[in-house]
């Protein structure tokens, strides 16, 4: 299926409400994404990513046939990890399993690469989910470690997997 990663637009607020208000999307999102997802969760959402986009992080909407059905972004760090970013990314349900999501990570990860001076991009994947597992390998990332009872999700404790791509030649 084609894509095309882009920047946030205002207009993108209804397709962002309708895909990202998905109980099966925050089970696997940290409780800072809203569930239920309102329109004015993606209203303040898109004003958010957009005043930080290509500065402090690079933040797309994931288009398919000109709407917006899902979100990536990576977010540089700081400090002594200021050459670490973190990857973080959903999907509206509708598009799973179509290849969009090895796809756009790789792309991202590319231009995030070339943008900032980053030696490597990081993502923690909640233990259970091995689809987002699977996408990270499928996009060149290799599982770091494991870090045992790190989360705390819907009233129970799971460990996390940090999987991280190193800038290719570094």
């Amino acid at each position: 299926m084609n894509f095309i990663l882009r920047p946030w637009k205002l207009s993108d607020a209804e397709s962002l409400t309708l895909y990202a208000n998905n109980k099966k999307i925050a089970d696997n999102l940290r409780n800072t994404f809203p569930q239920p997802y309102t329109l004015e969760d993606a209203k303040w959402f898109i004003t958010n990513a957009t005043e930080k986009n290509g500065t402090t992080q690079l933040s797309y909407a994931i288009d398919v046939d000109g709407v917006a059905v899902g979100s990536i972004s990576v977010a540089r760090k700081d400090d002594v990890a200021k050459k670490s970013a973190e990857l973080g990314y959903w999907l509206g349900e509708p598009y799973w399993g179509n290849g969009i999501m090895p796809r756009a990570v790789g792309q991202i990860c590319s231009e995030a690469f070339e943008r900032f001076d980053l030696v490597r991009i990081y993502s923690e994947v909640f233990a259970y989910n091995k689809a987002s597992q699977r996408t990270l390998e499928k996009a060149g990332f290799a599982l770091e470690g494991v870090l045992r009872k790190s989360i705390y999700k819907n009233g129970k404790i799971y460990d996390s997997y940090i999987f991280a791509k190193i800038k290719p030649g570094v």
